[in-house]
């Protein structure tokens, strides 16, 4: 284990949205395929039930059915059924709104945000630097950068328990002293070397993943079984650090910082050849979903 408690772990989505491939993927071919947007649900032994951004809802078609907003709509089609929402998986399993404990948000994305109202008990957890890129936009450059505040609930800053990024901590500090990694057991050569202790027991890491979206956040944690990443946007799919395959360069259009993109692209890429063992969760891959998804590990 990397993290001090073992929890639970289930990886859905919530919609879909299209893109041509090549503009996601090196080489990749010209027709619109499917993007998930993809949530987690996390058990923890002491804190209940935790999500990792909450996908689409109704409520994305409410707010862009007009100008300016609506062009998010246009630019990026949306695949969305009100059995696809966060609310109604999660009823599935037996869980009720009321009982998500925690909201961690990776980003202020319209597919990562789109469920935040659904969940009125819940604490959000975030880095402040991502909402503070966006809370006060103007709406063409909301839009541009894929924020609508309306999905948002209205206290949102009330109910939030968020980090600056002055307030990072060395990963040695924060990383399990029974780490199961067979490979550089002291973290010398891990690709980031601070992090965010998000419950204060050590079992959820957040790390800073800027680049797609200034101060995005991915979590360390560990099941029973394995250790995982999610890495929220720092790619579209698996294929791109497995692969090589950066997105095209089109595609810095919609990124905070396509520099920085690239740096952490790279990292991940490191992360899966010297720690082979820790599975690397993309929010919006296919390949994630049909091999993990649906079902709690």
């Amino acid at each position: 284990m990397i993290t001090s408690t073992a929890v639970r772990l289930w990886i859905g989505a919530a919609g879909y949205c299209t893109h041509p491939e090549w503009l996601t993927l090196r080489g990749g071919s010209l027709r619109a395929v499917s993007f998930p947007a993809g949530f987690a649900c996390i058990q923890h032994p002491e804190h209940g039930y935790i999500l990792f951004d909450t996908g689409y809802s109704a409520r994305f078609f409410d707010e862009t059915a007009t100008l300016p907003q609506s062009l998010y709509r246009y630019i990026t089609p949306v695949l969305y059924q009100p059995k696809d929402s966060v609310v109604a998986q999660l009823e599935q399993q037996g869980i009720s709104s009321d009982q998500i404990t925690y909201v961690i948000l990776s980003h202020f994305h319209g597919d990562h945000i789109g469920g935040a109202r659904d969940f009125p008990q819940a604490t959000f957890i975030y880095l402040s630097e991502s909402y503070q890129a966006v809370k006060d936009l103007s709406p063409i450059r909301a839009v541009k950068a894929g924020f609508l505040a309306g999905l948002l609930p209205d206290d949102l800053v009330e109910r939030s328990r968020s980090w600056s990024r002055s307030e990072a901590t060395p990963l040695s500090s924060l990383i399990h002293s029974d780490l199961s990694l067979s490979v550089d057991p002291l973290l010398t050569n891990f690709p980031w070397q601070y992090g965010y202790d998000l419950l204060g027991d050590k079992s959820l890491i957040a790390i800073e993943l800027s680049g797609h979206a200034e101060g995005m956040i991915g979590i360390l944690l560990s099941t029973a079984t394995a250790d995982y990443l999610l890495c929220a946007d720092t790619v579209w799919s698996s294929r791109a650090f497995t692969e090589n395959r950066p997105p095209h360069k089109l595609a810095g259009m919609i990124m905070s910082d396509r520099q920085q993109y690239m740096i952490n692209l790279n990292k991940l890429r490191q992360m899966h050849t010297d720690y082979p063992s820790i599975r690397i969760v993309p929010s919006h891959c296919n390949q994630v979903l049909q091999h993990w998804g649906g079902r709690w590990l």
